[in-house]
């Protein structure tokens, strides 16, 4: 890709929107390094998020085709959650992400401390 690529409507957006959903990120990292998983492992090893929104997080991403769900034919119901191969294949850039997070991240937070500082009065 070149520069002129990343227009309003070009492809790598897709890819960045994605991520943008708070907890969606958070739902592709965890399966891919724990494999396969019932919704509630996921709200116990993700910690902080309530059961409805994990569904509404693996609903998003198993329409972007990110997860797949596998029923099975057992009483009670059982389901279980896994990454797709392109679910998969986003950990790499996602695990480049949080490298650029761990070595700009301070520097990132203290240029929002200075913005927030500025304050500007209006008459």
């Amino acid at each position: 890709m070149d520069e002129d690529d990343y227009t309003a409507d070009c492809r790598a957006r897709l890819a960045f929107e994605m991520l943008a959903n708070r907890w969606d990120s958070v739902v592709i990292f965890t399966l891919g390094a724990g494999g396969p998983m019932r919704p509630s492992a996921l709200v116990a090893r993700i910690g902080g998020i309530k059961p409805k929104v994990l569904h509404d997080a693996l609903r998003r991403l198993e329409c972007n085709g990110l997860v797949f769900r596998r029923e099975y034919s057992e009483a009670p119901p059982r389901v279980d959650y896994a990454l797709t191969e392109i679910g998969a294949a986003l950990l790499e850039p996602m695990r480049a992400m949080g490298q650029w997070a761990l070595r700009y991240g301070d520097a990132v937070l203290e240029a929002q401390e200075r913005a927030a500082g500025r304050v500007t009065v209006r008459s």
